[in-house]
């Protein structure tokens, strides 16, 4: 009987099974299944049977099952006279019973190159078994995709393969998204990405974290157009907006997204991979950071809405860039015709080059949208990148961004003096 005897505390419980004091507490008040002693001092004691039912539970829950059928499941066999424990075992570790999620991570990168959704999904389900959803979230899942991101941009990798993975991820997400508690804490939070970001794998993750801590997150998810946003915000009046950007392109968009939502009398919180590369871009978004760490977030939202405050209030834009952002956005189809027409000698595949022309032009929008061409130095290797990979090599790579230069000279004259001087360290196209 010594597994039945409470010896473990909250702060035990937590480490062991990756639950929130808040879900914990929650399941202990629905379905009766824990009753835990108190210490001296008032503390709760659990015993570490507790914890064993607690593990499997969760391991239930990452199979599919929602908390009040793996309860009843686990009801049911022990009203049969059936160990629970031995007719669904919790997952097997390694013998060292010291698996660690970036291995973990390599198996399930590994599992989904090669199509292998059933070992793939095995994985999840361990690291869920062994690892607070956030860290798995966090360290496996977020930088799982990331490879396969980096691993596309190096070629090592198809979009396809990039494609199965985001898919696995993003099932997984959702269906431990509905699965998580009700809510326990006042209020509403609404998650949408902005105008163009279709990545919302990030927000999703965010959105389900606050709601493994007791908050009401409705999720509306990629490229929510703000002509559509208002009447959502209407109805759900939400306390706070979440959002992301991951691109230079997508923070512009944000950077709209914060003065809509904040015409609404409506405070934005926000994070994404840019603002981690440079954060130097915070200061261009009217909102509040949410920080670089995903385990901190839920104490950044909590004290955003238990001691509210305005947003700081970008610099607006010069002179200079209005015009010139003006004038581009007038002129780029124009630009990029006399690009093709510039580039058509050089046996570039012009599904290649306009691609190149969608991306580039989308980065120097930003650029000028956000108040600052140098933007363009943090985009320049990765633009390059991905010139190379569709068949430019380097020295074709300076010939295309020299033929831009040439275009944008021909058609925006004075008014294109920012992107001009940019433009100008990769020399003539003559």
């Amino acid at each position: 009987m010594d597994g039945y005897h409470p010896t473990y505390n909250l702060k035990a419980v937590i480490r062991e099974t990756g639950l929130t004091p808040a879900t914990l507490r929650a399941w202990e008040r629905r379905y009766g299944l824990l009753k835990p002693q108190r210490s001296p001092g008032g503390h709760r004691l659990y015993s570490e049977h507790d914890i064993t039912m607690l593990k499997w539970l969760v391991a239930r829950q990452n199979e599919g099952l929602s908390i009040s059928h793996a309860v009843e499941l686990w009801r049911n066999l022990e009203a049969s006279h059936q160990d629970p424990l031995q007719q669904f075992a919790l997952p097997q570790l390694a013998a060292s019973g010291d698996v660690k999620l970036d291995s973990l991570r390599a198996s399930w990168v590994k599992a989904c190159l090669v199509y292998d959704e059933t070992t793939a999904e095995q994985v999840l389900n361990q690291a869920f078994a062994i690892a607070a959803p956030e860290a798995v979230c966090a360290e496996l899942l977020q930088k799982g995709i990331a490879e396969f991101g980096e691993r596309w941009y190096a070629g090592t990798a198809t979009v396809q393969q990039e494609h199965f993975a985001s898919a696995l991820a993003m099932r997984k997400l959702n269906a431990l998204f509905a699965a998580a508690p009700h809510p326990t804490r006042t209020g509403r939070l609404l998650a949408a990405c902005p105008p163009g970001e279709e990545h919302d794998f990030s927000l999703l993750m965010l959105s389900y974290v606050l709601r493994l801590h007791g908050w009401d997150v409705i999720y509306l998810g990629a490229n929510v157009p703000l002509a559509r946003l208002d009447g959502t915000l209407q109805q759900t009046t939400p306390r706070l907006v979440l959002s992301v950007a991951q691109t230079l392109h997508s923070a512009a968009a944000l950077s709209e997204m914060a003065d809509y939502v904040n015409a609404q009398s409506i405070t934005l919180a926000y994070g994404g991979g840019i603002f981690n590369q440079l954060p130097a871009l915070t200061g261009r978004i009217a909102g509040h950071f949410l920080g670089t760490e995903l385990s901190a977030v839920p104490q950044v939202v909590e004290h955003l809405l238990t001691y509210p405050d305005a947003p700081q209030r970008p610099l607006p834009l010069s002179e200079a860039y209005t015009r010139t952002l003006a004038h581009f956005k007038e002129k780029e189809s124009l630009i990029t015709s006399t690009v093709a027409a510039l580039m058509r000698n050089t046996y570039i595949d012009p599904r290649h080059l306009q691609e190149a022309n969608e991306q580039f032009g989308r980065y120097i929008y930003a650029a000028l949208a956000l108040g600052d061409i140098q933007y363009l130095d943090h985009s320049l290797a990765w633009l390059s990148g991905l010139l190379e990979n569709n068949g430019l090599l380097p020295s074709l790579a300076n010939t295309y961004y020299a033929a831009y230069r040439q275009a944008v000279q021909t058609h925006l004259g004075q008014h294109g003096e920012l992107i001009l001087d940019w433009l100008a360290q990769f020399g003539s196209s003559s």
